[in-house]
């Protein structure tokens, strides 16, 4: 399967620049790895608080 970088980069909401913008699939590793969900997850007023952590994710949703 192909990558379309450019394309997920156009989608991406996250505002963090990181060299994994447009490889979803490393991003998405990388965060889980560190117990974080990746940006562009959450909403675009909490993503900019880049707190990643799956419990500041989940008290967005109660």
């Amino acid at each position: 399967m192909e990558c379309k970088i450019e394309q997920n980069k156009k989608n991406c909401t996250c505002t963090y620049n990181c060299n994994k913008r447009g490889l979803c699939c490393e991003c998405v590793t990388y965060h889980l790895s560190a117990g974080e969900i990746p940006g562009c997850f959450f909403p675009k007023d909490a993503e900019k608080t880049y707190d990643r952590s799956i419990k500041y994710f989940a008290s967005l949703y109660k």
